[in-house]
């Protein structure tokens, strides 16, 4: 028997992949949950296994190939299994066969008195089962009875069949929907007329993020609140602990200390960890604080989530995100921790920048941006002095907080990473 094994329905609205690699051929034997093919999703390149032993009895698709969910990915033949199942399963049955007695052999009924039946598979074409006054019946309600599909014994067209026709043909029928307004193409344009192109197609990763960011920009009414950070004091602390931090293989950073400062503003501000269930039209709190980390790959923004970021310290969220952006990066990265960040931020300094109006991750309801800090002249105390200022953006849902709740979260950032030693002492 030939089993196909179709692409499984793994979760949170993907509905397609792309194959990267085969790690069986045609003829190979694979046992159940054996990983047999490398497929890259929206969000992660993940092995699967295949769910039946046997052997590789057909490939249908090529590397760079994209299925939808259900399409087949394989498919096994599984007979020499249930072959070999049967034959230990037949010195049992012997048995119980050598113990049982022989049954006793009936003597055949003389012909005359078997009963003559009418099997449907012996009519000719255009005939049908049913009585003579279920005929007349068909006749009184003109109703074509070699259209009425019967629910009798073997088919035979009963009084209620023809009852049912007779009702459903007196039934008006709908009007057929107005087909849409045909909508012009916005894309239909002549790039080539004007010179060379390439193309290359819109998927992964970068689709993934085409299809969130339009939804969410598009669904959430966003607003993008400014502000800076003195962080001198800060990179001091980034700069004496670094040694610390190297001598366990962890590389600190000052977004370690952006994301610990951020978990322990939510606890002061929660609704900004807080989404809108827009069916129901609730907001809905969060009890946990999952901190998602926009990273730079090759194939796209991917979002690693760091969980419970309030209850670790700078060190754990430090080799976290060390390890998350690691296996993002290689696309190795397992696709639970891609989910449930309740918060996200995302920091452009290692590339450059002055500022930018961040998109929030669908649905949570904010996102924080930081940009590459750098030294600049400020006042403080009616002098100028330089100082090292990181500029900060904070999108917020417009539907379900203000501005001034979002200031007043930016200023309780903004005392933190200005001030590390209350980080250190004031933060759970």
């Amino acid at each position: 028997m030939k089993q196909v094994f179709k692409l499984p329905d793994v979760g949170e609205g993907i509905a397609e992949a792309e194959i990267v690699e085969y790690l069986v051929e045609v003829g190979d034997k694979v046992k159940a949950d054996q990983m047999v093919v490398r497929v890259e999703t929206d969000k992660a390149v993940v092995e699967l296994p295949s769910p039946f032993s046997g052997t590789v009895a057909e490939i249908p698709h090529q590397p760079g190939d994209t299925v939808s969910v259900g399409d087949a990915l394989l498919i096994v033949d599984t007979e020499e299994v249930a072959a070999a199942e049967e034959e230990k399963k037949k010195p049992e049955r012997e048995k119980k066969l050598q113990a049982a007695p022989a049954p006793e052999k009936k003597k055949p009924e003389p012909a005359d008195k078997e009963e003559k039946r009418e099997e449907p598979s012996r009519l000719e074409p255009g005939k049908v089962l049913a009585t003579p006054h279920t005929r007349k019946l068909a006749r009184e309600l003109k109703v074509d009875i070699t259209t009425v599909k019967g629910s009798g014994p073997q088919g035979r067209i009963t009084d209620d069949d023809v009852r049912r026709a007779g009702e459903e043909a007196a039934r008006p029928k709908e009007a057929p929907a107005a087909a849409p307004p045909k909508v012009p193409s916005t894309t239909g344009f002549d790039f080539e007329k004007y010179g060379p192109t390439r193309r290359m197609p819109l998927k992964g990763v970068r689709k993934r993020v085409a299809e969130v960011m339009a939804r969410s920009a598009s669904t959430i009414p966003h607003v993008t609140h400014f502000d800076e950070a003195d962080v001198t004091k800060l990179l001091e602390v980034v700069e004496r602990e670094h040694a610390v931090a190297e001598s366990r293989g962890i590389k600190l950073t000052i977004l370690s200390f952006l994301a610990k400062a951020a978990a322990a503003s939510l606890k002061e501000f929660p609704i900004l960890n807080s989404s809108l269930d827009e069916e129901t039209g609730e907001i809905v709190y969060k009890e946990y604080i999952h901190i998602g980390i926009a990273t730079d790959t090759e194939a796209g923004l991917m979002v690693p989530v760091i969980r419970d970021v309030d209850r670790k310290s700078i060190l754990q969220i430090a080799a976290e995100l060390q390890e998350l952006a690691k296996k993002a990066r290689e696309r190795s990265i397992d696709l639970e921790d891609l989910r449930g960040g309740s918060f996200s931020i995302t920091n452009v300094g290692a590339v450059g920048g002055t500022g930018a109006t961040p998109i929030i991750q669908h649905p949570q309801a904010a996102i924080l941006l930081s940009v590459r800090a750098r030294k600049k002249p400020v006042v403080r105390d009616d002098q100028v002095v330089i100082r090292t200022i990181m500029p900060l953006a904070l999108s917020f849902d417009h539907r379900i907080l203000d501005g001034a709740e979002a200031a007043r979260y930016m200023n309780h950032l903004i005392d933190l990473l200005e001030d590390p030693m209350r980080m250190l002492i004031d933060v759970a």
